[in-house]
């Protein structure tokens, strides 16, 4: 294989994309140059929508106060500075959808792709350059915006294309947090007991379908979730030994629960899986898990360094894992899972495909 040279490695990155500061990688930088016209070894893309990620809807809605005019406005503001979506509170992106408009070749045999084939990226928005004409609607319940646009690919960005016997919305929904149920079976191992923080959430379905399947019958599967109508979805699934509902925000009061399900028997976790969308749960996880176990922190609102000094400050040894999205089977175990558990494919279609709430109507 022949080394590539310092340039085509900065091309391949997107570096020469970055206004801002100089010398950074298209994710960390401030800002990027988001004129939507292909340079070489780049593919461009015309974008349909953005699901942006979980814990930045959160916070830009919150923000907004569920006010989808003042949404829109805001993340065209954040694309308009940014020159991509990148939440500057949360650090995060999302995923976009879109058709292949303008192909590179190399990029092109690499995921096998033509012009005109609808993609999902794989690629943190954080790290694409981004160019909105307009945002047409908000979905409040999906984290999904439909827009105008055009995104820039570069050779080292990795996407899906869609799959055609899965919705749009549910595939999307998947492919958004894919890595989340890839990783966790790389770390699983049976029998064990595991808790699920933040169970109810779409990661959190994948995973606990995920360990069901490796696990089969044998091991421990605790789900933890503060939504009491996401609880009646983890219960549909029957893949959960025990559900408790709890705020994983007050770790106390979350620890006084279990032990009150548990009536005095071991509840601590061999492997604790954090994918709670709101920051300050990091010692909810720690406390909930053996000293020698481990956890994986699948989501953008951990702060690293509440985790690891927390830890530190606990004396607990707890060997800790960053959810790092990118897995080599490119969503497959996700897009799977709905395929396999025919239950958790009609959660999806009624969080993602229907849209029978009137916070889910476009506006």
């Amino acid at each position: 294989m022949t080394e590539l040279s310092s340039q085509e490695i900065r091309s391949g990155l997107g570096m020469h994309r970055v206004l801002e500061p100089e010398g950074a990688l298209p994710q960390p930088a401030w800002k990027l140059d988001n004129t939507p016209l292909r340079q070489p070894g780049e593919t461009l893309v015309e974008v349909e929508a953005l699901h942006i990620d979980s814990a930045s809807f959160t916070q830009i809605a919150q923000a907004c106060r569920q006010d989808t005019e003042r949404m829109k406005a805001h993340i065209l503001d954040i694309v308009s500075r940014r020159g991509k979506m990148h939440n500057p509170v949360t650090g995060s992106g999302g995923v976009l959808i879109g058709k292949v408009r303008e192909l590179d070749d190399v990029y092109a045999q690499k995921f096998g792709l033509a012009i005109g084939d609808t993609i999902i990226s794989l690629t943190s928005l954080s790290w694409l350059p981004l160019h909105l004409v307009h945002i047409s609607a908000v979905y409040l319940d999906r984290c999904e915006v439909e827009v105008k646009g055009q995104a820039v690919f570069f050779r080292s960005n990795p996407l899906a294309k869609l799959p055609q016997d899965i919705p749009r919305a549910s595939a999307v929904a998947a492919l958004d947090v894919a890595g989340a149920p890839s990783r966790v079976l790389s770390l699983v191992q049976s029998p064990q007991r595991v808790i699920v923080l933040g169970a109810g959430g779409t990661a959190g379905l994948l995973t606990l379908c995920a360990l069901r399947q490796r696990m089969k019958q044998e091991g421990e599967i605790i789900a933890i979730e503060f939504s009491e109508r996401a609880l009646q979805d983890i219960a549909a699934l029957n893949v959960a030994n025990t559900i408790v509902l709890g705020d994983a925000t007050r770790p106390l009061e979350l620890i006084d629960r279990l032990q009150d399900k548990f009536g005095g028997e071991e509840y601590l976790a061999d492997l604790s899986i954090n994918v709670v969308n709101v920051p300050g749960t990091e010692f909810a996880t720690i406390l909930l898990t053996k000293p020698t176990g481990r956890i994986l922190f699948f989501s953008m609102a951990t702060s690293f360094t509440t985790a690891a000094l927390g830890a530190e400050g606990i004396a607990s040894q707890v060997e800790m894992h960053i959810g790092n999205g990118y897995m080599p089977d490119h969503g497959t175990v996700a897009l799977q899972l709905l395929r396999d558990y025919p239950q958790l494919s009609a959660v999806f279609a009624r969080r993602f495909e229907i849209n029978n709430l009137p916070e889910d109507k476009p506006v």
